[in-house]
Parts: C-alpha cells; sequence; structure tokens
C-alpha cells in the first residue's frame, strides 16, 4: 500500500498526518509502528488522521509510536489546524476538531497565507480521580503522595482528554527520565496507564516540563501535558495562572481560567516535509 503523508511538529512533538478526506488506511494501529521507526520508518511519535465529522470541521484519529490509539494530542490537534488551513481543505481561521477527548476549537493565526501559531480551547480539565483516571478513593488526587520505584512522589492527576500525573521536582536537567518514565507509566494507580510530565518551577510565570507519553516515551513536547501541568500549578498555588511552559522542543503558553473552568493553550506547528511511502 502507498500511503501520502505530512510530517508535522509542534514544538518537536513530531507525527506522520494522512488526509484521510481523500485516501483510507487499513490498520492504523501497525502503520503507526511502522512509520514511527526512526530507523526503519519515517521517525515520529505517532500516527495522526485527519478525517471528516459529522460532528466538526474534522475528525482527529491519533495513534502513539506503539500503535496504541490516544484520545488527544494538543501538539497535534495544532498541526491539523495548520495542515486543513495550508493545505486547502478549508479557508475558515475558526474551527472545530473532533477527538476521542472531545470536540476542541481552534483559533488559527495567519501570516503570508500560512497558519503560524494556533490557540485551542482545550476545554475543562478532568479532575475526579475516578475519571481521570486513578485509582483512589479520594474524590480528586491533588498533591498526594504515592511511591515510585522505592521514592515517594507528590503528584496530582489531571486528565485532558488523556491522563496526566504531574510532579514537582529541582531539576528537570538531570533528571533519569528514562528510568523513571516507565515506573510512573505503569504505576499499578493508573489502570490505563499515565502521561508523566516532571516540572520544575522557576517562577510564578515559568516552568521547565519534560514529559514521558504512555506508548511513545519521552517526547520533545505535550500539548495536553502542558495544559495539565498548569492545571496542576495553579491547584497547588505554584504559579499564576497564564504561564510559558518551556518543554525540550520550545515553548507552549498556556492558561487555566478557574472561574470559567477552561484551559487555553497556544503554541506553534510546522510541516517538516511532504512524502510517498510504502507500507507492506
Amino acid at each position: 500500500m502507498k500511503m501520502k503523508f505530512t510530517k508535522m511538529h509542534g514544538c518537536g512533538n513530531d507525527y506522520v498526518y494522512v488526509d484521510c478526506t481523500k485516501e483510507m488506511i487499513d490498520n492504523p494501529e501497525k502503520v503507526s509502528e511502522i512509520v514511527s521507526d526512526r530507523h526503519f520508518g519515517i521517525g515520529s511519535d505517532g500516527l495522526i488522521l485527519i478525517c471528516p465529522s459529522d460532528v466538526a470541521d474534522f475528525r482527529m484519529a491519533m495513534y502513539n509510536a506503539d500503535g496504541s490509539e490516544g484520545k488527544m494530542c494538543g501538539n497535534g490537534v495544532r498541526c491539523i489546524a495548520k495542515y486543513v488551513y495550508d493545505y486547502g481543505l478549508t479557508d475558515k481561521d475558526k474551527i472545530s476538531i473532533e477527538t476521542k477527548g472531545g470536540i476542541k476549537y481552534l483559533d488559527l493565526t495567519i501570516e503570508d497565507g500560512k497558519v503560524s501559531l494556533v490557540k485551542v480551547n482545550m476545554g475543562a480539565p478532568i479532575l475526579k480521580s475516578a475519571d481521570v483516571p486513578v485509582k483512589s478513593d479520594k474524590d480528586t488526587f491533588v498533591d498526594e503522595t504515592i511511591e515510585v520505584d522505592g521514592k515517594k512522589y507528590k503528584v496530582t492527576c489531571v486528565s485532558m482528554g488523556n491522563p496526566h500525573a504531574v510532579t514537582f521536582i529541582d531539576d528537570t536537567a538531570g533528571l533519569e527520565i528514562e528510568k523513571i518514565g516507565p515506573e510512573f507509566e505503569k504505576h499499578e494507580l493508573f489502570p490505563d496507564r499515565i502521561n508523566t510530565e516532571f516540572v520544575q518551577v522557576l517562577n510564578r510565570k515559568e516552568v521547565n516540563m519534560r514529559v514521558w507519553e504512555r506508548g511513545s516515551g519521552e517526547t520533545l513536547a505535550c500539548g495536553t501535558g502542558t495544559c495539565a501541568t498548569v492545571v496542576a500549578c495553579v491547584l497547588n498555588d505554584k504559579t499564576d495562572d497564564e504561564i510559558t511552559v518551556h518543554v525540550l522542543g520550545g515553548d507552549i503558553i498556556v492558561k487555566y481560567d478557574r472561574e470559567e473552568n477552561t484551559v487555553w493553550m497556544t503554541g506553534p506547528a510546522a510541516v517538516v516535509f511532504d512524502g510517498e511511502i510504502t507500507i507492506p
């Protein structure tokens, strides 16, 4: 099977995008594993399909590098917005995208006929333990102590359409994330596995963040992870409600409006290259 694709990234969180308004992909789980391989494939954090929708302008189907299906990807949804505008699927600068984490509404900043920046209404954070999900008898899991690999961590759990555990540490640069990330991901408290954000607070307006994504490992950025991080920062009074999150691939600006209980994420999206690959 020959498959046309576009590789894109949001702050280094890279995916292979396929326009499924024009072609069908069989067995996307397997295709994601093939294209994500950085030695024998295209190289990416996963596969994202841009599909028609009955309830929004477009629909996102997202698969991790290990073939597992994800509910939502913040960087991915921004890249879809850039794709559908830049490649002529829409001429609107305000669009809606259906995801398994709900419908997201996006505002596009256009420069020289191309999308340069995308602001996403990420909706309300989910804090109820059972809905994240976290195995806990507490209604919410905020600043709770858990033991991972013999060490105790304070953790705040938030779902932004997919589950996140946010923990605050003193230094993200020296973190052995390849060792501790899988231990968090597969911890018994998290029945659906977990994305984990390791956060270093710099001041009231800036944090450093590294992320271990379930099914993909460490990535250079995670849009929903930055949102979960800011929610956790505000709930624990670590920062103001609008901050810059420094990830390995760049900067993402997130605001958590507690009165409206809404999270807004603003960040870039970029095309790397277009191509065609034969899938065995």
